[in-house]
């Protein structure tokens, strides 16, 4: 059974429609929203954690409904907002101890929990300090640990890795995955960066406008496209042009060369070419479809439909 289940789910604000006839099922693991700003992805969290209301249609969490079941759903459930919303006047200890009792835990058992969660999270050193001098890091652990202290079956996270740098990214998405393959909590985590999200999830679900454009695995949906990128040291042009005199359709995309994959022989032609003109190979790879791609494949399709 799905743990997350929408029937023709639709949101409607003053002029805005947040959430179309959105239908979709969500397996267990970890499962990837992807989306552009506005596309309703925290309006569906919202509505998922019935804190609000949606206009018509139906959804599921855990089997339970979202209108009927609030209160059950929420404690099977962690959430961790996007937005900044911690007290920085109390320590991360204090703080999630106290959502660690907000979520029925008594309190030698939230204490054990906070401590336990702090130290997965990375915040065992630091769990007495003030909230209000973590950097952006470090607070988007605390809103992570306060999601998980409570042993949820599911986790909601909208947007983690917002404001934080490449490393502190790659922190974050590690944790994330931990969450589900050490822990075995399912995972829904938004993002409009499908790069991130492809790196830790089993299972990728766009929507766009409120509607749903494609739903699938992420092998299937980070499929290889007909092109190869090439990479050299330099002389970018000059390779561009070795190429198309040796028949195949080459252009400059920024530092890479896309090459139209016609056949396995381009490879063995691309690494000649560069070998006469002396420079160095970097990568010869098949390219990766971007999220800009599958929007604009799927909302083709739906054009013609």
């Amino acid at each position: 059974m799905p743990v997350i289940r929408t029937d023709e789910l639709t949101k409607r604000f003053p002029g805005v429609t947040a959430l179309d006839r959105l239908t979709v099922d969500i397996d267990a693991g970890v499962v990837g929203l992807v989306g552009a700003n506005g596309a309703g992805k925290s309006t569906l969290i919202k509505i998922l954690l019935g804190i609000a209301p949606a206009t018509s249609g139906r959804a599921s969490v855990l089997g339970s409904d979202v209108v009927t079941n609030g209160p059950d759903i929420r404690a099977q459930v962690g959430y961790m907002p996007e937005h900044d919303c911690l007290p920085g006047d109390v320590s991360a200890t204090e703080f999630v101890v106290h959502m660690a009792r907000m979520s029925g835990l008594p309190a030698d058992a939230a204490r054990e929990r906070t401590a336990d969660t702090l130290r997965h999270v990375g915040l065992y050193e630091e769990r007495y300090r003030p909230i209000g001098g973590y950097s952006t890091g470090m607070k988007q652990r605390v809103k992570l640990a306060q999601a998980l202290v409570h042993d949820p079956t599911i986790v909601m996270l909208d947007e983690p890795t917002n404001g934080l740098d490449p490393v502190g990214r790659d922190e974050m998405l590690a944790l994330i995955r931990r969450v589900h393959t050490d822990f075995g909590i399912s995972v829904l985590v938004t993002s409009h960066l499908l790069g991130e999200l492809e790196r830790i999830s089993d299972h990728v679900v766009v929507i766009d406008g409120g509607q749903l454009l494609r739903s699938s695995s992420t092998t299937d949906f980070t499929r290889n496209s007909q092109a190869l990128v090439v990479e050299v040291t330099d002389r970018s042009d000059d390779v561009v042009a070795a190429l198309a005199e040796a028949g195949l359709t080459a252009d400059r995309d920024g530092r890479h060369i896309l090459v139209t994959l016609t056949g396995d022989a381009d490879y063995d032609v691309i690494r000649s070419a560069v070998a006469r003109l002396g420079v160095g190979l970097i990568r010869l790879e098949q390219r990766r479809h971007h999220i800009v791609e599958v929007f604009g494949e799927e909302r083709t399709d739906v054009g013609a439909a």
